[in-house]
C-alpha cells in the first residue's frame, strides 16, 4: 500500500469543505491512517515551499499558509500519490475538470482547497515533515468489529 500526504489549505476550511473533502477520498476507498489540525510557522512554510519560494506570489502564499489553520492528513490505498493527485485536479482550478475538488470549489491557483504529494520521495518528505511516526495508525476495521458493539 502506498501513503500520501495530503493539506486542506486554509480556504478550504473557512469555506467549510473539510467534510466534502474527506469524503471523497473515504469514498473512493482510501484510508486515513493519520490527522490533525495545524497553523504552520513561517519555518514551516518555507521548507514545505521550499521550490516556490524564490517566486513573486511566494508571500503571499506563505501569509496565506501560515494566517489561518490547515487539515494535514495521510491517506494509504493502492496507488494513492497518482489516485489522490487525479481527483485534486490541476493546480489552476479554473481550468481543472469537473468532477475534481479543484474543478468543483475552487476558481483560484493559489487558493485551491488542497494539497497533494506528487511523488512517492515528496510523500515520505512531507509524512515526516506533518507527523510523528506515533501519529500513524495501522488499522484493519472488519464486520465484526464494527457491529461487535451492536450485540
Amino acid at each position: 500500500m502506498e501513503r500520501t500526504c495530503v493539506l486542506i489549505k486554509p480556504d478550504g476550511l473557512q469555506r467549510g469543505f473539510v467534510g466534502d473533502v474527506i469524503s471523497r477520498f473515504e469514498k473512493k476507498g482510501l484510508k486515513i491512517i493519520g490527522m490533525k489540525m495545524l497553523r504552520m510557522d513561517k519555518k514551516l512554510a518555507q521548507e514545505h515551499y521550499a521550490h516556490l519560494v524564490d517566486k513573486a506570489f511566494y508571500p503571499d502564499l506563505e501569509k496565506f499558509v501560515t494566517g489561518h489553520p490547515v487539515i494535514a492528513f495521510v491517506l494509504e490505498g493502492k496507488d494513492a500519490i497518482e489516485v489522490v493527485r487525479n481527483m485534486c485536479g490541476i493546480t489552476n482550478a479554473r481550468k481543472a475538470a469537473s468532477g475534481t475538488i479543484r474543478g468543483d470549489l475552487s476558481m483560484s491557483t493559489s487558493r485551491n482547497i488542497i494539497h497533494a504529494s506528487d511523488s512517492r520521495e515528496v510523500a515520505k518528505k512531507e509524512i515526516v515533515r506533518f507527523f510523528q511516526k506515533e501519529e500513524l495508525f495501522d488499522y484493519t476495521l472488519n464486520e465484526n468489529y464494527l457491529y461487535a458493539a451492536d450485540e
